[in-house]
């Protein structure tokens, strides 16, 4: 067998037009992932298929034409736009004399470069090694060679079926710390439950701007870049609504058309705040061509993840580059917020976006003008951590005087907790 290469910096990249529509891929997408990963394209490939053929995916003139090019532009890895069965990906290794990459093979790859805490680099490599563990027979004929020699002989196991116990034992292990990792999340959104502070989550198709917009809402200075995948690893920080209160927003990772079976199991915990948000900011790039499909793309994703229920406000972004860009507020037929044209990037239409989460997740408010004495510090400190207080002023009598503005919720809370005290501080 040839030398199998390691590193994948040069591509020829491979895309085939499929007359079914749900097997198309889009070869714009495939030369951004290809560059998100680090890799310059030497050449594209480009044919038409009714159908798949089952020994190389192409037919064999254009298997030939891509060893030509192989050798042409001593490319180191083949990159196809679709999924490939491990037996096409060997036999097409064979013929091309290099190693033959997938589109799924490709996402993981970027995922893992993309990967910075703890738990994302422990859900990609869960991930990756679900993916390998089919295509551990690929190219490796030594495998299936039992050990031999001093100490080795036993009891006969192939090294391929050592590798694929090693495996196993190793997906059971990440298992295991993703589980703790999901409980501890669990703690966390039981612990926002019981405050009843409302989770907004970003989702959208990737490289549609969700963490330039989460960085224009909380500046949080989280990593944005015009690049596939720039976000993988989930953020979450706590933004202060003028009527809505106390919110926590969650930038989470982007969705991909065809996103690999193996990333969205892996990632459970990580899309557990999608689909426990009780609202979802849907961000679209809506100068983007496939604007529609990525819309669609992004539903099916949620319904897969059992978030579809969850209530939804469209984020038109990118209005800057339409021809007349316009900021404003869409709404439906009782007057809610549904969709919001803004530019994340340019700063326009932010305020219309707050001013729509206000109206949605506000609840009655309760104002009250109380009289504490002083006395009741300890109450007063606390209507203040719950930016309570709109207005304060002294009495004649050293008492302070102070007008709150509460979410009925908020409120109804702090008159059970303080009890019989807070009703006699009322004074209006």
């Amino acid at each position: 067998m040839f030398e199998r290469y390691q590193g994948g910096e040069s591509a020829i990249l491979v895309h085939v037009n499929f007359a079914d529509d749900s097997e198309r891929e889009d070869l714009e997408e495939l030369e951004l992932l290809t560059d998100s990963a680090g890799v310059t394209t030497c050449a594209v490939l480009t044919g038409s298929r009714s159908s798949p053929q089952p020994k190389f995916f192409i037919g064999t003139g254009k298997v030939d034409e891509l060893a030509a090019l192989v050798q042409m532009h001593q490319a180191d890895v083949v990159i196809f736009n679709h999924s490939l069965s491990p037996a096409q990906e060997r036999n097409l290794e064979r013929e091309v004399k290099c190693r033959v990459l997938d589109r799924t093979g490709l996402i993981l790859d970027i995922f893992a470069q993309r990967a910075r805490t703890h738990e994302g680099k422990l859900q990609v490599e869960l991930a990756q090694l679900r993916h390998l563990s089919t295509r551990l027979v690929r190219g490796w004929t030594h495998l299936e060679r039992q050990k031999g020699g001093i100490g080795l002989r036993g009891p006969g196991e192939t090294q391929l079926e050592t590798d694929r116990r090693l495996l196993r034992d190793r997906i059971k292990y990440i298992q295991k710390r993703l589980e703790k990792v999901s409980r501890q999340r669990e703690q966390g959104r039981r612990a926002r439950k019981r405050n009843e502070i409302p989770t907004l989550s970003l989702v959208g198709y990737t490289n549609a701007g969700k963490s330039t917009l989460f960085n224009r809402i909380t500046q949080a200075g989280v990593y944005a870049a015009d690049q596939l995948f720039a976000t993988l690893d989930p953020t979450l920080r706590k933004v202060e609504l003028p009527d809505a209160g106390s919110v926590i927003l969650a930038d989470t990772v982007g969705f991909i058309r065809h996103l690999p079976h193996d990333l969205i199991a892996a990632f459970k915990a990580t899309l557990q705040e999608t689909r426990d948000a009780d609202l979802l900011l849907h961000v679209v790039d809506c100068a983007d061509e496939q604007m529609r499909e990525n819309i669609d793309e992004v539903n099916s994703v949620l319904e897969q993840i059992e978030a579809d229920e969850v209530p939804v406000l469209m984020v038109f972004n990118k209005i800057d580059k339409l021809e007349q860009p316009s900021s404003r507020v869409e709404l439906d037929e009782q007057g809610k917020p549904r969709a919001v044209w803004l530019s994340a990037q340019e700063a326009l239409g932010i305020d219309g976006l707050l001013d729509a989460l206000n109206q949605l997740l506000a609840g009655v408010m309760v104002e009250h003008r109380l009289i504490l004495p002083p006395s009741a510090s300890r109450l007063r400190s606390r209507l203040y951590a719950m930016n309570g207080i709109v207005n304060e002023a002294f009495g004649e009598q050293g008492e302070f005087v102070v007008d709150i503005r509460l979410q009925q919720a908020d409120w109804h809370r702090l008159l059970k907790q303080e009890g019989e005290q807070l009703a006699r501080f009322i004074s209006d």
